[in-house]
């Protein structure tokens, strides 16, 4: 477990720089830039291509009882941004509207990027259960709406096929939004090992949540790394993944490895989709 949290570590120091850029503006791609390094930064989301890999909390939690829940508790964060009232979404078709503009086309993320065969998915939520099994559930009160693209990088040139995900949900409070941030990190704690079903899993996953004085385009934020194996690969991969909230909304970009792709490669390709889709949010409540 040491091991695995050192790399988590040094992967989760490549992600800070592009949390500590702020936003600003919306960057070009990666690969579009020959300066980039593929050590850049960045990492990946929750929802992948299959049933409960969404990482989104254990549901185990019930919603405060006072209306409209307050604002997160915060430490003294680098981030300045604060949220327009009037734009942060109190009804569904709203939160949809937010969460459609804010999501990323594989075209958006990289060249070369396709669709997922499941491209979308919304309208329930990711559980982890006691046995480390995720199943999907109904969708909690607390959030208002959740949307979750599949976007995949083929295979070529002697690389294997990359999944990635992007997931953005919007809950009624910036409280609900945050208890889902603290709930992930306990989730590689309580199940290092978890099963998403069809013979796919993630494996020595180990959590990070960066210092929130330290982040400037979120409000919080928090990176995973482990391995990901299924039925068609030869043997674990490199997995990816990250978490960030600002305001009400979470976003969550994963990336699940194959052979011939290191976790840098990853950390720079998630890096790209991150700081996209956190700026889309920012503009979405400004």
């Amino acid at each position: 477990m040491r091991a695995e949290r050192r790399t988590a570590t040094v992967l989760a120091a490549c992600l800070a720089g592009v949390l500590l850029a702020g936003c600003g503006q919306e960057p070009p791609r990666a690969d579009s830039d020959p300066d980039v390094e593929a050590t850049g930064a960045a990492t990946a989301g929750s929802a992948t291509s299959g049933a409960a890999s969404d990482h989104y909390g254990d549901g185990a939690w019930t919603r405060p009882e006072e209306d409209g829940a307050g604002d997160a508790e915060r430490s003294p964060s680098g981030y300045t941004f604060t949220p327009d009232p009037k734009r942060v979404p109190k009804s569904a078709d709203a939160a949809r509207r937010l969460a459609e503009r804010a999501q990323l086309e594989p075209a958006d993320w990289a060249a070369g990027m396709v669709r997922h065969e499941q491209y979308e998915s919304g309208g329930t939520w990711p559980v982890l259960g006691g046995d480390c099994v995720w199943s999907r559930g109904e969708l909690p009160g607390h959030v208002l709406h959740t949307l979750t693209r599949r976007i995949d990088l083929p295979a070529k040139d002697g690389r294997g096929l990359l999944r990635g995900s992007v997931t953005i949900s919007v809950h009624r409070s910036e409280r609900d939004a945050e208890r889902e941030i603290k709930d992930t990190v306990q989730e590689s704690v309580r199940c290092p090992d978890q099963d998403l079903g069809g013979g796919r899993q993630l494996t020595g996953l180990s959590s990070l949540r960066f210092d929130e004085r330290d982040v400037r385009n979120a409000e919080s934020s928090l990176f995973e790394s482990g391995k990901y194996s299924d039925s068609s690969s030869s043997g674990p991969q490199e997995y990816v993944w990250t978490k960030s909230r600002i305001g009400p909304v979470t976003t969550a970009i994963s990336l699940k490895g194959a052979e011939g792709h290191k976790s840098g490669d990853l950390v720079r390709l998630a890096s790209d989709g991150l700081t996209r889709v956190l700026y889309r949010v920012e503009l979405g409540l400004k």
